[in-house]
C-alpha cells in the first residue's frame, strides 16, 4: 500500500540532503543501504520519511570521540575523522593518535555513511580512511565528499592494503588524495598531521592579518 503523502511526513531527496548537509548521491546511498526510509511515487520520484531523517540526525553518533562535541571545541585543534571497520585497528588509532602531543579532535567511525553524515554536520580538516569496507566503501565515500561543496577542502589520506594497480582497477582516486599502504604508517601520518596544522595556522594568521583595519 502506497502511504498517503503529507508535507510533514515525507520530503524529497533534495530536502533530505539539505537537512543532513549531504550531497544527493550520499542521501540516495543511505536510502539504498536502509539508513533512510523511502518509497517511490508513480512517477519514479523518491519520497523520504521525515521521521527517519530526524532519527538519523538525533541518533547517529561517532563510535568514539576524543572530544564529544560535533563542533570544534578548540580553534587550534586539527579535526580528524578516521574511518576503519577493523575493530583492532580502531583501537590502535585511538591509542596512538592522542600520544602525538598535537592539538587533535579525533572521531572514529566504522562506516562510510556515518562519516559522511558527520562531515555534513561539521567538516573535518583531515579524513583518514580505509578503502575496502562493508556498506559504502572508501571509494564511494571519497567520491561523495568531492561532490559536496563543503567538503572539497578536506585533506584525505587513504590507508589500505590495496596496491596502486588494484586502486586503479577500481576507478582510481582523486589526485589530491594521499595514499599509504598498510600496516598503518603512523610516523608518516604524524608528519602529515604536523604539516597540516602548520599550514592551517599560517592560513588563519594571514586571514586575521588581512582582516585588520588599515
Amino acid at each position: 500500500m502506497i502511504p498517503s503523502e503529507t508535507p510533514r511526513e515525507f520530503i524529497s531527496t533534495a530536502q533530505a540532503a539539505r537537512q543532513l548537509g549531504l550531497s544527493l548521491g550520499a542521501v540516495q546511498q543511505m536510502v539504498e543501504s536502509g539508513k533512510l526510509v523511502a518509497w517511490k511515487t508513480a512517477g519514479g520520484h523518491r519520497r523520504i520519511r521525515q521521521d527517519s531523517v530526524d532519527a538519523l540526525l538525533a541518533h547517529t553518533k561517532p563510535q568514539t570521540s576524543h572530544h564529544p562535541q560535533a563542533t570544534r571545541p578548540d580553534t587550534d585543534a586539527l579535526r580528524v575523522i578516521v574511518v576503519e571497520d577493523d575493530t583492532m585497528l580502531q583501537d590502535v588509532y585511538r591509542e596512538t593518535l592522542p600520544q602525538w602531543n598535537l592539538p587533535l579532535d579525533i572521531q572514529v567511525f566504522d562506516q562510510g555513511i556515518d562519516a559522511l553524515l558527520e562531515v555534513g554536520r561539521c567538516a573535518p580538516d583531515l579524513l583518514i580512511t580505509d578503502l575496502r569496507m562493508s556498506g559504502l566503501d572508501g571509494f564511494g565515500m571519497i567520491r561523495r565528499l568531492r561532490e559536496n561543496p563543503v567538503a572539497v577542502d578536506i585533506a584525505i589520506v587513504v590507508v589500505s592494503v590495496l596496491t596502486p594497480e588494484e586502486i586503479a582497477a577500481e576507478g582510481g582516486l582523486p589526485d589530491d588524495v594521499t595514499v599509504y599502504r598498510k600496516p598503518v604508517p603512523f610516523r608518516e601520518l604524524h608528519g602529515y598531521a604536523q604539516a597540516l596544522i602548520s599550514r592551517i595556522r599560517r592560513s588563519r594568521n594571514l586571514q586575521a592579518t588581512n582582516a585588520k583595519p588599515a
